[in-house]
């Protein structure tokens, strides 16, 4: 029998649809929805969360994997000098930069913790330093952090090293310190190029900066540069997101992260500053999808899954074409390593069959590590229907398509399979009892695909108690 999967789908594109029906299915999936980086998603974990329960998963995976796969590791860097009013990450504002050596102090003996628990080096594969503005920090400390992480550590042979730079205060010492520990990735914010945008967003950044921060990279010897682009932003225009995309190809970063503004003022105080008739509907922040999806994808850029664009030859296009694209809370990688640590105020570690969240506070994070205890605060632990609704959501981000289970089928017919029927009707998806596929037109719209197998939000929707998320559009 031939599988829907199996099939070739290509319904019309969202290029030739008609406006009127492009505007219908912007504002009926304008929804609250998550992005997908976990699943279950993080407001639907236990807080406090048990180091009984925690700690079994980690020396688990690490043993299952370490040798063999190697771990990957998240960094967080919190302190920016600036606010982004538009952002919303976890940071702390600040120009004294004494703070750098206290912070590093302390995650440092977070980091020594987990060296104990594990009980062997970690062989470590993948490594992002992400923030805030992880080049906050001093050349000089950043090295202190990676020499010193290395102590009792192992570069894994097929290591990948990333970190997100700060065009205006990323300089030539940054990238060679970096280089020389073995960085080989840089994303860069840019956000858009628009004067009037930048002035209300508060990320005052000339174009000028970004080449050179762009160029200083590759002439030190890093293989990927990443911008970050964002659609949506108060009085973003059409004309202005045009310029923003057509001067960043220019540039020909190897990859675009091309993501939709999350307004979330509940959570970030700095989104509070906006006047919200300032921001796009939600048919006009589509129309500025769109023309930024065009503009890339006529520049040569595969858009290889919720929000990412790539190059051909890049390692994140080949693994899209290869089906081997991993997704999790750095976004997409193409390591597919069975435990993600992270360390620093705020971080997420994924054990493969559980979560845990360190500290969003930084008084708190210090308080315990001071106290020598680990500082998680919330986590989860999977059950075997959360491990396999994990594994379809994961699918639809980063293949496109999802072969069903025998398992848990009950729970699948009862409450995916009613919302495939709805996302069908509007031309997103094909499915069958086999399982389902993305057409053209649903890639557009991948969180609402993903929802379909969100069983945590399905169920509390159902019940009135779901958490707030930001639209999909």
């Amino acid at each position: 029998m031939t599988t829907v999967i199996e099939k070739q789908i290509a319904g019309p594109s969202f290029c030739m649809m008609q406006p009127s029906l492009l505007d219908s299915l912007a504002n009926k999936y304008n929804k609250p929805v998550p992005r997908y980086t976990s699943y279950p998603t993080v407001p639907y974990w236990y807080e406090p969360f048990s180091l009984a329960d925690w700690l079994p998963a980690l020396q688990q995976q690490f043993e299952a994997s370490n040798q063999s796969h190697g771990i990957s590791l998240y960094v967080h860097l919190p302190f920016c000098e600036s606010l982004c009013t538009y952002c919303g990450c976890n940071k702390k504002i600040t120009t004294n930069h004494r703070v750098e050596q206290v912070y590093l102090e302390t995650l440092l003996k977070e980091w020594r913790m987990y060296l104990e628990l594990l009980g062997a080096r970690p062989h470590i594969r993948e490594m992002h330093f992400g923030g805030g503005t992880p080049t906050f920090f001093s050349p000089v400390n950043l090295r202190k952090l990676v020499d010193s992480i290395f102590e009792q550590a192992v570069r894994h042979p097929q290591f990948e090293f990333s970190i997100e730079g700060h065009p205006n205060n990323t300089t030539t010492p940054h990238l060679e310190t970096l280089h020389s520990l073995g960085f080989r990735r840089i994303s860069y914010g840019v956000q858009d190029n628009d004067p009037e945008v930048q002035h209300i967003i508060n990320r005052i950044q000339p174009l000028e900066k970004v080449r050179r921060a762009t160029e200083e990279a590759r002439s030190v010897g890093f293989l990927s540069v990443n911008y970050d682009l964002v659609y949506g932003l108060p009085r973003q225009s059409m004309q202005g997101l045009r310029q923003t995309v057509q001067d960043v190809i220019a540039l020909r970063p190897d990859r675009i992260a091309f993501y939709s503004y999350a307004h979330v003022p509940w959570t970030s105080r700095g989104q509070r500053l906006f006047d919200e008739n300032d921001l796009p509907s939600a048919s006009e922040k589509l129309a500025l999808y769109l023309e930024g999806r065009k503009l890339l994808t006529d520049a040569g850029y595969t858009d290889i899954g919720m929000d990412h664009y790539a190059l051909p030859g890049d390692a994140l296009h080949e693994a899209w074409l290869a089906k081997t694209l991993h997704r999790n809370f750095m976004g997409y990688t193409t390591q597919q390593t069975k435990l993600l640590l992270g360390l620093g105020v705020s971080s997420i570690s994924d054990a493969g069959f559980a979560f845990a969240q360190n500290h969003k506070n930084l008084t708190d994070y210090y308080r315990s590590v001071e106290s020598y205890q680990l500082p998680v605060s919330k986590g989860y632990c999977l059950t075997s229907e959360d491990m396999l609704f994990r594994r379809y959501i994961l699918d639809v981000c980063c293949k496109g398509e999802v072969r069903f289970s025998d398992d848990h089928r009950e729970t699948l017919e009862a409450y995916t399979f009613p919302e495939l029927s709805m996302l069908e009707s509007d031309g997103l998806v094909r499915w069958d009892a086999t399982g389902t596929i993305l057409t053209e037109q649903g890639r557009n719209f991948i969180r609402n695909v993903a929802r379909a197998f969100d069983l945590h939000l399905l169920r509390s929707t159902q019940a009135h108690s779901a958490p707030r998320f930001s639209n999909a559009v």
